[in-house]
């Protein structure tokens, strides 16, 4: 069962969050009401998922997404927040959040977040999704997207490519004609070759290196 930390200031937003998820199967093993209780009940009990508010006092939610990849977890992030400005979808980002859903969410899209997440995926609102391409789009893209993507092979630079335009290892598998084990062993390589934590990384990669121009198709 998917364990679950959810962290917000508002006792009622909490009880709502766990209300959902719980009633799914899923199992929130605690709550926390600022950033820093957060990271201190993350480290004592591990959970898969940490769903965590932004705006909270004292410790931020983007701090403590910090403080708890930074110590080598294997707690994923989901960022929940009413607000869905850039500083914070780049905040988020940059401190190792693997997802970024507005409150605004329905019950059923949070509870697959959460498991999407779970699962090792990255995870983005619509809207925050198009920050991320439109930032990209006002970019120059690199020359040479490989030169910026040292020891992956060919293969792996395409999933790479894929994974940066947002496809799951099932749409990945179906596009290449491979099985998902084959999919699965290459995102772990190419996780691992170029240190990223997760998907959400990867995506961000693909897009700064060039690999993925934001509108353009792609490649055959």
């Amino acid at each position: 069962m998917t364990t679950v930390l959810v962290a917000d200031d508002q006792d009622v937003v909490r009880s709502g969050l766990r209300l959902i998820l719980e009633v799914a199967g899923l199992d929130v093993v605690a709550e926390a009401e600022d950033g820093a209780q957060a990271v201190a009940v993350a480290e004592r009990l591990r959970p898969d998922v940490a769903l965590m508010d932004v705006r909270m006092p004292g410790t931020d939610g983007i701090a403590a997404t910090r403080r708890i990849v930074g110590a080598g977890l294997d707690t994923r992030v989901l960022i929940l927040t009413t607000f869905d400005l850039d500083e914070h979808v780049f905040a988020a980002l940059r401190a190792g959040a693997s997802g970024f859903l507005l409150k605004d969410v329905g019950r059923h899209q949070l509870v697959e977040a959460v498991r999407t997440v779970a699962a090792g995926e990255a995870l983005f609102a619509p809207s925050v999704l198009r920050r991320l391409v439109d930032h990209y789009v006002a970019r120059p893209a690199l020359p040479a997207a490989s030169a910026g993507l040292p020891g992956l092979t060919a293969r792996e630079r395409e999933i790479l490519g894929l994974i940066g335009r947002g496809r799951s290892n099932t749409d990945i598998a179906a596009e290449l004609v491979i099985s998902m084990a084959t999919v699965k062993t290459h995102v772990r390589h190419l996780l691992q070759k170029l240190a990223l934590r997760d998907r959400a990384q990867a995506v961000v990669l693909a897009y700064e290196s060039g690999l993925v121009v934001p509108g353009s198709p792609p490649p055959p």
